[in-house]
């Protein structure tokens, strides 16, 4: 495998996922270099990087003939299948649920259910994400290169500038209630995740869905629990992901527990999450 380049950020979930699976599979920085693409700064919006992904997400992989894989589970794959050091491949139905909107890790991060939890976000990080996004967004489109893009431009103003006017306090009142009520929905819909169908899909008699080491849908759900966990101020050691209880109103099955902990002691673990969960 000639040098292909991965372009990630430290603070993206998804760009956790290919982390995860480089440092499991054995791949050398010979064999895979990493670019930084800052989301926090909006260098996502460039139109040169639209040139190589125009959706503008992470992660993103170049191989060394050019090739483009713009989606976490296909620069996973690609990754799995590539690799000298086999795990258990994917299982496409499990991995297009994680991704599903319904359990999106990212709003996750910016979702606020009532005026308290949104006053608390608009006077930290998620606030500033938001503007710097919006300020990006309308310095790149500017540009004489963003012309082919223009939609795209168009469409990401509206919508982040609508979440930000909300974060403002200058949103109309029918408006932040549409978004608490979508907040509140969206807590729902991973409290029924991580009570009833983790426990239900993590194995009894193995510690990974992949066996006795991560496998394909281990990256993706791991990466997944690890935004989770970190949104309700959970921290990277053992037992750290029963914070959740919290917001669950119960307990964290212990199933989601035993798999928390299987990873948390990893080598790769270790690694992606050195400077503390994202």
């Amino acid at each position: 495998m000639s040098q292909a380049t991965l372009y990630t950020f430290g603070a993206s979930v998804w760009a956790a996922v290919p982390e995860l699976a480089l440092a499991e599979l054995g791949y050398t920085d010979e064999q895979v270099a990493n670019k930084v693409v800052n989301l926090a700064e909006g260098e996502n919006f460039k139109p040169s990087f639209l040139k190589l992904n125009p959706n503008a997400t992470l992660p993103t992989l170049q191989t060394a003939d050019g090739k483009l894989y713009n989606s976490t589970a296909d620069v996973t794959k690609y990754l799995v299948e590539s690799a000298s050091i086999k795990v258990t491949p994917g299982t496409p139905s499990f991995i297009e649920k994680i991704h599903d909107d319904q359990y999106d890790p990212n709003f996750a991060f910016l979702l606020a259910r009532d005026d308290a939890e949104l006053s608390a976000k608009a006077s930290g990080f998620p606030f500033t994400f938001l503007e710097n996004r919006q300020n990006a967004l309308t310095t790149h489109s500017a540009t004489s290169d963003a012309a082919p893009f223009k939609s795209f431009y168009d469409a990401k103003i509206t919508g982040n500038g609508g979440l930000l006017a909300i974060y403002k306090g200058k949103a109309p009142a029918d408006a932040k209630a549409g978004f608490f009520a979508q907040s509140q929905k969206h807590w729902v819909s991973l409290r029924s995740f991580i009570l009833q169908i983790l426990p239900a899909t993590l194995p009894k008699d193995k510690t990974f869905l992949g066996g006795e080491r991560p496998g394909e849908d281990d990256f993706h759900l791991g990466a997944w629990l690890a935004r989770i966990t970190f949104v309700v101020g959970g921290e990277n050691k053992k037992d750290g992901v029963k914070v959740l209880e919290k917001e669950l109103g119960e307990p964290v099955p212990q199933r989601v527990v035993y798999y928390w902990n299987a990873w948390v002691e990893r080598a790769s673990w270790k690694k992606v999450y050195a400077g503390g969960l994202h």
